[in-house]
């Protein structure tokens, strides 16, 4: 055996050799880098070409001869040998199957070994081709326990989920649970999953902190990053949960929207919102409260809610007319197909969609002409000729009012201003919302008549479908591949994740009324002849939001009854 230098573009490759698939771009990469940062560590292996009497044919080392020559390296060192009977073919072919990769606990000794002799983390990351943060991981081995890293050495690692909690955890707490799991003669294995668990400790991410360097500081807390977390993301953490949780909720209090308040979050994170409170779904008005939380992973959490409005006293013998409730959506059963929850989420998704069409959608003239006269016949509306200022939205209508006007004081407009000024007059009256104020049927005939069922958000969520009852999640299942479960809570999973694919609406949302209930309505309310024009409207004919007048002319409420006719005509007249 003799070490000679060569150029190595004049070494020639043995066709016998056992490697011949191609190797990776990375591989070929990292050895590039390494024989440019270190040069060869280990000379190929030749032997003397037959028939030649100067050349060399290549027994090992082929790759480095190709990177020595991409390198621009002149000469290199190679180890020249008798030619074998067989071309080389064995030793090529054991030298290939000899090859291991280093484990990851002798890859950081013999990284630490580099730092001992001077070797920055960025130099080793250069001459291996490796990125630093790799190089960073692998030093994390240093704080895990000796015992623990003589396993690791047998071919039992663990993942590198548990070896990341592992290598976090203090040396003190990694020998109680070591003592535990350690293996024995009868179970040579470690259970890795079960020490990660052991170690394991609530951590609260950065990423999901609201709160700033200042609130850090103030409560002490000191990130940590997570190494083995993925580069692109911002891995750092804390332990200190507490620390964490009182910033977080200090953040809140700084940052408190008018008409918000703080709340809990109940046993499976939902907020725990004010008595009598109902949960916003569609988009909150000015009027809505705020709450924030903290969710379970300590994440700042808001959601709109809205309470209830405050009912004047009734009148004499005026009770609350159940008829007077909105039955569009569905007919009184002891078991409704959709919960009051569902009815309520539906009110909001039907008054953002009704909006959004209003807005948006293309309305001919005439429509809107008929649009605002229904907008005046819903339940929501008062009219007061009076000094008493109870119209709705009575600030609102007057800004829009006021668009109409020109210099002068006078009305001064063209059709785009009266078209658009319309159109936010009927967004400000009609209103679908169960649980705030709602037009009735006046404003599903109007969502009918300009198509905003196409506006309608998706409701193949788990929210809404926990709100619907097992005949009804079932009916959902027609024109689908899913079919019912013999759970209700199976059938509703396989359901949310059927509508993930696409949108989802259901039937009881969609804004076009019954027809005989719109019939019914509209003969109700048809005008009476001239000879009854005079009369007053017979008990049967009230809707449920007109009252009992009183001798102080007390304005209309939603949801009064009159049940004293003849005091009624006699108020009224």
């Amino acid at each position: 055996m003799e070490l000679k230098f060569i150029d190595p573009r004049a070494l020639t490759e043995n066709p016998d050799k056992a490697r011949r698939s191609k190797s990776s771009p990375q591989a070929d990469a990292l050895l590039l880098a390494t024989i440019k940062a270190v040069g060869i560590v280990q000379p190929p292996v030749v032997a003397p070409e037959p028939n030649s009497g100067n050349g060399y044919v290549i027994d090992a080392g082929h790759r480095r001869v190709k990177q020595a020559i991409a390198a621009g390296l002149e000469e290199i060192a190679v180890l020249v040998i008798e030619r074998a009977e067989d071309g080389g073919a064995m030793r090529s072919l054991a030298e290939t199957l000899a090859h291991e990769q280093l484990n990851p606990v002798d890859q950081w000794r013999a990284i630490e070994r580099l730092v001992a002799l001077n070797w920055t983390e960025e130099a080793i990351a250069i001459a291996l081709a490796l990125p630093v943060r790799q190089i960073k991981k692998l030093r994390l081995l240093a704080n895990v326990l000796p015992a623990m890293l003589d396993q690791m050495v047998k071919g039992d690692m663990p993942d590198e989920r548990q070896l990341r909690t592992i290598a976090s955890a203090a040396l003190e707490d990694q020998k109680e649970i070591w003592k535990k799991h350690k293996p024995s003669k009868a179970d040579p294995q470690v259970s890795w999953w079960a020490v990660a668990q052991g170690l394991t400790k609530t951590r609260m991410f950065a990423k999901h902190a609201s709160f700033g360097d200042d609130l850090a500081q103030a409560y002490g807390i000191a990130w940590v990053e997570d190494l083995f977390a993925p580069a692109d993301e911002d891995s750092r953490y804390t332990t200190d949960v507490d620390a964490y949780l009182g910033a977080q909720q200090e953040w809140m209090a700084n940052h408190l929207p008018k008409r918000g308040v703080l709340v809990e979050a109940g046993q499976w994170g939902e907020p725990k919102l004010p008595p009598k409170a109902s949960q916003v779904y569609g988009k909150p008005s000015k009027s809505d409260h705020t709450a924030m939380y903290l969710d379970r992973e300590g994440k700042v959490q808001t959601v709109a809610y809205r309470m209830p409005e405050v009912k004047k006293s009734k009148g004499k013998g005026g009770a609350a007319d159940a008829a007077g409730t909105d039955t569009d959506l569905v007919a009184a059963k002891s078991r409704p197909d959709v919960t009051r929850k569902g009815i309520e989420m539906i009110g909001d998704f039907r008054t953002d969609a009704l909006h959004d069409a209003l807005a948006r959608a293309p309305i001919e003239e005439d429509t809107l002409m008929a649009l605002l006269v229904l907008a005046f016949a819903g339940r929501n509306v008062s009219v007061d000729s009076g000094s008493s200022d109870t119209v709705y939205g009575h600030a609102r209508l007057e800004r829009h009012a006021a668009l109409l006007f020109g210099e002068g004081g006078r009305l001064d407009y063209d059709r785009e201003t009266l078209q658009q000024v319309v159109r936010k007059v009927l967004i400000e009256v009609l209103s679908c919302r169960e649980n705030r104020t709602n037009s009735g049927i006046v404003a599903r005939v109007a969502g009918d008549t300009i198509g905003a069922d196409s506006f309608l958000p998706s409701m193949g969520t788990d929210e809404f479908m926990s709100c619907l009852s097992r005949s009804a999640l079932e009916a959902s299942c027609k024109d689908t591949p899913v079919l019912p479960r013999q759970r209700v809570k199976d059938t509703r999973a396989a359901l949310v994740e059927h509508f993930k694919e696409g949108p989802f609406v259901h039937p009881s949302a969609l804004f076009a009324p019954d027809v005989a209930e719109l019939t019914s309505w509209a003969a109700r309310y048809t005008a009476p002849d001239e000879d009854d024009q005079d009369a007053a409207p017979d008990v049967d004919e009230l809707d449920g939001d007109q009252t009992e007048a009183s001798a102080h002319d007390r304005p209309v409420d939603d949801g009064d009854v009159v049940e004293d006719t003849e005091a009624w005509r006699v108020a009224a007249e």
